[in-house]
């Protein structure tokens, strides 16, 4: 049996632990979702409610450093050229903490953008309440929204394929069949998968 001391340096360090560790509400498919008011790349504020002509966005919560998100860099720039000229526009966020990824600064991301040519919002979410809202834990993490009147609410949450090295062997294009689907009218066959990649850097609490 533990003494005393033993039990309270377990508490401690437990207490710790939940308190570094973010809470999740985790938005789940048919959920609306709360907009939010973040920077992008050029400066400007951007929200939800910019899109108002927008009949879904792809949000994609993404990074700098991840070498899952490097390999799917190329697909979220293809997926905006294929998708937002049919309303569904793509939307990056970057929630990690520059503290612990310096490569994921503010400065970093303009510089990526440049450089990548971005043609889509990058935003940072200094805060990682954005991130926690959603219920993001990995770069990249999607969440494809459809437009219902003046919300947005989610239509699927997941991985943009399944294939993370190679995108020509990706026999599965979930983000792509899923936008598809809403384009069409359709239900959605799979709604939901495990997004795989780097975990957000939370900052210490």
């Amino acid at each position: 049996m533990m003494n005393k001391f033993q039990t309270g340096i377990l508490l401690i360090l437990l207490s710790v632990f939940i308190a570094a560790k973010p809470v999740m509400p985790n938005y789940s498919v048919g959920d609306t979702v709360s907009d939010f008011h973040l920077k992008n790349v050029d400066g400007k504020m951007i929200s939800l409610a910019d899109f108002e002509s927008a009949k879904g966005i792809i949000l994609i919560f993404d990074c700098n450093t991840c070498p899952y998100s490097r390999s799917y860099n190329q697909r979220i720039i293809d997926l905006n050229k294929k998708y937002a000229t049919k309303g569904f526009p793509v939307v990056a966020i970057n929630s990690n903490d520059p503290l612990s990824s310096p490569g994921d600064s503010f400065e970093e991301m303009v510089r990526i953008a440049k450089e990548k040519k971005y043609d889509f919002p990058y935003l940072i979410d200094e805060g990682q309440q954005v991130a926690k809202s959603f219920g993001a834990t990995n770069t990249p993490h999607v969440f494809v929204l459809k437009k219902e009147g003046d919300n947005f609410k989610v239509a699927y949450i997941g991985a943009i394929d399944n294939n993370v090295r190679d995108a020509s062997q990706a026999d599965k294009k979930y983000v792509e069949d899923a936008v598809e689907a809403l384009i069409a009218g359709k239900s959605i066959t799979t709604s939901k998968t495990k997004a795989v990649g780097c975990g957000i850097k939370w900052k210490n609490v």
